[in-house]
């Protein structure tokens, strides 16, 4: 019995953690370096973090509810549903908020919007290869434990 799985190659693999850590040192740089009132850069490192929290949520969720639907199973409860993209959308928002009334540069504010919006894409693209590398690994361990158990 042959079984057919997809992996991703190790050159994606790399090229992931490599964008998102370089989206991680952006934003970080920009935050750092940002200037204005203290407060103003508490909020923005809070809003990059629950951007980043909500994003790998909002991963999980819908990869959770997709397998579900494919399995039959009953997905996550309507409320869980609703707290889910609801902080994602918060999340986004307020943050997108809070960058657009900060006085500071116009520049800088692109800087910052840019590096943040390319750490979330990044972060769902890291969910998803996390979470393939994981369904390959138990897909190849069942292959292997019928190949053992056929033996």
């Amino acid at each position: 019995m042959k079984v057919l799985m997809h992996r991703d190659t190790s050159a994606w693999q790399i090229q992931v953690w490599v964008s998102f850590a370089l989206a991680a040192f952006l934003c970080g740089v920009g935050l750092a370096w940002l200037p204005g009132k203290d407060l103003d850069r508490a909020f923005m490192v809070m809003g990059y973090f629950f951007c980043l929290t909500t994003a790998f949520v909002l991963a999980k969720f819908v990869r959770d509810n997709e397998q579900s639907r494919r399995e039959g199973k009953p997905a996550d409860t309507p409320m869980f549903r609703y707290v889910v993209w609801t902080s994602f959308f918060l999340a986004m928002a307020l943050t997108g908020w809070g960058l657009l009334r900060m006085e500071i540069n116009e520049t800088y504010k692109a800087f910052l919007g840019v590096s943040w919006l390319y750490l979330i894409t990044c972060a769902f693209t890291l969910a998803k290869t996390l979470r393939d590398k994981h369904e390959a690994d138990v897909l190849e361990a069942r292959a292997a434990s019928r190949v053992q158990e056929a033996a």
